[in-house]
C-alpha cells in the first residue's frame, strides 16, 4: 500500500481482529504462541547453525500465492524498540534471498510516511529504473496479525499477473531491521487530483475510469483475490503524461478466496463498504459495490451514503437508499444511472459480477458516452470531499506516530475474558451490564443498551472480541488529549494556538475553495481559524466506523474504566473497583 509517489505507506491492515478467526481461536492462538516461544527460538538457533553460506538462488521457486505466506510460522513479537531477528517472509524472488537492498538499489528521497513504514524513491543500479521502496521496520510488526498482513500483501501482489492497471511488485528484501517491498513507481498523482487538475470533466471520462477500475476487479476475482479496500485514493496514475495508465495500489487488506466462500471480517473504508460486509457475510461482490460507490462519486462528486458520523454512514449503507434525483443527476444519462443502481444493489443475488458489469452497454461503449461537462459543482464537491479526507488522514497519522500498539493491546484480552462470563467469545447485554457493575461503573439498562448498540457493528446483539478491541482502542486514541494536541501542533506551525488557512494550505496542498469549505465546517465560531477545541470536535466526529461509543458520554466513562482495568494487575481476577471519570 502506498508505494507510489505522493502516497503514504500504511499500516499493514486497518482491522483489529485475527483474519478469519473466532475470538476463542484468537485466545487459543495467543496461548499456543506463548507456549511455543522457547521451542521456536531453539529451532531458529539450530537452523542458523546448520545454514549453509548465502546463495544467490533459492531452491524453491514456487510462484503460488501461498509461497510467501505459509512457509514461516507466526513468531512472537519483539520487545518494543528492538529489532526482530526472525524471518518475516519467504522471499518469492530467489535472486534476492540473503541479499541487501543496497546491492540492487540506490535509495533516494522520501515519498511518503505512514504508521508502519516509509516509502522512498529508489534507482536500480544496473538499469537505472526508478521504483518505489516501502520499508517496514520489524520493530513495528508487534503482533502475529501485523506479520501475517505483510506476508499476505506480498504474496497476493506476487500472485497477480502483470497488468497495466495493477502496480507491479519488483522485488522484496529482508534484513535484520526491516522488510523492503519494491514496487513500480506511480508519480502521476491520485485519481481525483488528476480529474480536478484537468478541469474539463464529463460522463465519458467517468465511464473510461470506471471501466479501468472494474477491469482491475475482474482480474483480481479471476485469480481468486478479493481487494476489499477499493477507493479513489488507491488508484494512482503511472506518470504525468496525458495518457498515463491508472493503476490500483494497496493490497494490504486483500485476501485469497475460494468460489462460494464467505468472509466475516469487517475491513475497508466506511464510505465504500458493502452492506454485506457490515453484516459479516460477504464475498467478491463486495468489491463490485465499492466500485459502484466510486462510480457514483465520479458522476456527482460526493459519496452515495453520507452522514455526520461514520456510524451514521454505516447505517446509511445498510439502508442502501441511493439518490439519483438531485443535481447533477438529471443531466446524467439513463445508461449511467442504470449501472449505478445495478452495482449498488443491496441484494447480492441481483448484483452483477465484475465480468457482467464490463458487458453493460454504458461501459462497453465508454468512448461513446456523452462528453458534455458534468458541471463545475461536481468538481467542487470532489475537491471538498478529498480535502476533508486529507485533513483527517494527516491528523490520524500524526496520532498514530504517538501510539504503541503493544501498549494499547496490553490487558484488553484479559478484560474481555473477565467480562465474558461463559467464555463463548462474545459479550451479551447481561455480561456487559454485570462487567460494568463489577468494575464500579453501573449503568441503567438504557445506557448499557446504548453502549451495546454503539459497539455492536454487525447488529447481532453481541459484542465479539474484534468489536471490543476496535471500540476500546479507538477511544484510547481519539479521546487522548496528548494525541490530539500532537496532531493539532503538526498543523499549527507557528504555535499561535490556532490553525489558519495558510497553515492548512501548507499541510494539505489543497485549493483555496476547498480550504474555505473545511474552515466553514470546522470553524464553529466563524473567526476564520481553527482552535484546539474545534479541532477536537472535528476529529471525534466520524474518525472511525467502530468508534461511535463517543456519542454516549456516560458509556464513555464506563469504557474508560474498562481501559483502566486493562492497565492494572489482573492477577487477582480483575475485580478491583475503579473510580468513575
Amino acid at each position: 500500500m502506498g508505494a507510489c509517489a505522493g502516497k503514504e505507506a500504511p499500516r499493514p491492515s486497518d482491522h483489529s481482529n485475527y483474519a478469519g478467526q473466532t475470538s476463542q481461536q484468537q485466545h487459543q492462538q495467543h496461548q499456543q504462541q506463548q507456549q511455543q516461544h522457547q521451542q521456536q527460538q531453539q529451532q531458529q538457533q539450530q537452523q542458523q547453525q546448520q545454514k549453509p553460506p548465502p546463495s544467490n538462488v533459492a531452491p524453491n521457486q514456487n510462484s503460488s500465492a501461498d509461497s510467501a505466506v505459509a512457509a514461516v510460522p507466526n513468531q512472537p513479537a519483539a520487545p518494543p524498540g528492538q529489532p526482530r531477528n526472525d524471518v518475516v517472509l519467504r522471499n518469492p524472488f530467489p535472486e534476492m534471498v540473503d541479499r541487501s537492498i543496497g546491492e540492487f538499489y540506490v535509495l533516494g528521497r522520501e515519498l511518503g510516511r505512514g504508521e508502519f513504514g516509509v516509502t522512498c524513491l529508489a534507482t536500480n543500479k544496473v538499469s537505472g529504473e526508478q521504483v518505489a521502496v516501502k520499508s517496514i521496520p520489524k520493530r513495528k510488526l508487534k503482533t502475529a496479525v501485523d506479520i501475517e498482513d505483510v506476508r499476505r500483501e506480498v504474496a497476493i501482489m506476487h500472485h497477480l499477473p502483470p497488468h497495466p492497471n495493477i502496480v507491479g511488485l519488483k522485488g522484496v528484501f529482508e534484513d535484520r531491521h526491516a522488510v523492503h517491498i519494491v514496487q513500480e513507481l506511480c508519480e502521476g498523482g491520485e485519481l481525483f487530483e488528476r480529474i480536478i487538475a484537468r478541469g474539463h470533466y464529463s460522463e465519458r471520462a467517468a465511464a473510461v475510469i470506471t471501466r479501468t477500475i472494474v477491469e482491475v476487479v475482474q482480474v483480481c476475482h479471476k485469480h481468486g483475490v478479493m481487494h476489499r479496500d477499493l477507493k479513489p485514493e488507491n488508484f494512482l496514475f503511472a506518470s504525468n503524461e496525458e495518457d498515463a495508465a491508472l493503476r490500483a495500489i494497496d493490497f494490504g487488506l486483500s485476501i485469497m478466496f475460494k468460489q462460494g466462500e464467505t468472509l466475516s471480517e469487517i475491513v475497508g473504508s466506511p464510505y465504500y463498504m458493502a452492506p454485506e460486509v457490515l453484516r459479516k457475510n460477504y464475498g467478491p461482490l463486495a468489491d463490485v459495490w465499492s466500485a459502484g460507490v466510486i462510480l457514483y462519486i465520479l458522476l456527482c462528486g460526493v459519496p452515495p451514503f453520507w452522514a455526520e458520523t461514520e456510524q451514521g454512514v454505516a447505517q446509511a449503507v445498510l439502508r442502501s437508499q441511493v439518490d439519483l434525483k438531485r443535481d447533477p443527476w438529471p443531466k446524467v444519462s439513463d445508461g449511467a444511472k442504470h449501472l449505478v443502481m445495478l452495482m449498488l444493489q443491496p441484494d447480492t443475488s441481483k448484483r452483477p459480477t465484475a465480468q457482467q458489469v464490463l458487458q453493460h452497454p454504458w461501459l462497453r461503449d465508454a468512448n461513446e458516452a456523452p462528453d458534455t461537462p458534468l458541471g463545475v459543482e461536481v468538481l467542487s464537491r470532489m475537491q471538498s470531499f478529498q480535502a476533508m479526507n486529507k485533513l483527517k488522514k494527516k491528523a490520524l497519522k500524526v496520532i498514530a506516530d504517538q501510539l504503541s500498539s503493544a501498549e494499547e493491546m496490553q490487558g484488553l484480552q484479559e478484560v474481555f475474558k473477565i467480562i465474558d462470563e461463559n467464555g463463548d467469545g462474545t459479550l451479551t447485554l447481561e455480561e456487559l451490564r454485570n462487567g460494568l457493575r463489577r468494575i464500579g461503573s453501573p449503568l441503567s439498562d438504557a445506557e448499557v443498551q446504548a453502549l451495546m448498540d454503539a459497539a455492536d457493528i454487525d447488529g447481532n446483539g453481541e459484542i465479539d472480541y474484534s468489536e471490543f478491541v476496535a471500540a476500546t482502542m479507538h477511544l484510547q486514541r481519539v479521546d487522548n488529549e496528548k494525541n490530539l494536541q500532537a496532531a493539532f501542533d503538526f498543523f499549527d506551525s507557528d504555535r499561535s494556538g490556532f490553525i489558519d488557512i495558510e497553515e492548512l494550505a501548507d499541510a494539505l496542498g489543497a485549493d483555496l475553495t476547498s480550504l474555505k469549505e473545511i474552515l466553514a465546517e470546522v470553524d464553529t465560531n466563524n473567526d476564520g481559524k481553527i482552535s484546539f477545541d474545534e479541532f477536537k470536535v472535528m476529529m471525534r466526529k466520524g474518525t472511525d466506523l467502530r468508534g461511535s461509543l463517543r456519542h454516549f458520554s456516560k458509556s464513555r466513562s464506563s469504557l474508560r474504566a474498562l481501559l483502566k482495568l486493562s492497565e492494572i494487575d489482573l492477577a487477582g481476577g480483575g475485580t478491583e473497583e475503579l473510580p468513575q471519570n
